[in-house]
């Protein structure tokens, strides 16, 4: 069965294709162990979305959990009005693409934030370690949050935008 921290790991994978990478370079880019790691491709390998054969991420397999099966198998936990980093509409690039509503946005809850507003935990603790340094990484799981929490047109402009960055490697 997938974990929330296999889900990161083939994005990762995926966002630094065709680059060979290790599973060591790639633990040390998402603050994991390099079991973690390969635990994730394993279970990814299992569930079809990685071939270790092509060393790539499957990205049919991995649309069609991302768009069909995240919300269900990985839905989102809410928390109180925090202090946070933003997610999901309220992050680019659907920030961006968006009107603001007068709702508190969604964050990820970190003292260090700079926006205060609904609590919802990543999808791993170590998204809140690699956002910083990984700003492609950050705005994909912003995407896959907004997936997870999002209205029907806030889902659909997500997968819209989330597509495009799979497919761009």
């Amino acid at each position: 069965m997938l974990r929330p921290l296999d889900i990161i790991v083939m994005l990762k994978l995926r966002l630094i294709a065709p680059e060979p990478i290790g599973q060591i370079r790639i633990a040390k880019l998402l603050h994991i162990s390099s079991a973690s790691v390969n635990g994730a491709i394993r279970r990814g390998t299992q569930s079809r979305l990685y071939d270790p054969h092509r060393s790539a991420v499957n990205i049919g397999a991995m649309e069609e959990a991302l768009f069909h099966g995240i919300r269900y198998f990985m839905p989102p936990e809410q928390g109180a009005i925090t202090r946070g980093v933003p997610t999901a509409w309220a992050a680019p690039p659907l920030s961006e693409l968006l009107a603001a509503t007068n709702e508190p946005p969604p964050v990820w809850p970190d003292p260090n934030g700079d926006t205060r507003g609904q609590a919802f935990l990543p999808l791993h603790e170590c998204a809140l370690k690699t956002i910083h340094e990984d700003h492609e990484l950050y705005e994909v799981l912003a995407l896959v949050d907004a997936i997870r929490i999002g209205r029907a047109r806030e889902s659909r402009i997500a997968e819209k935008e989330l597509r495009e960055r799979l497919n761009s490697r």
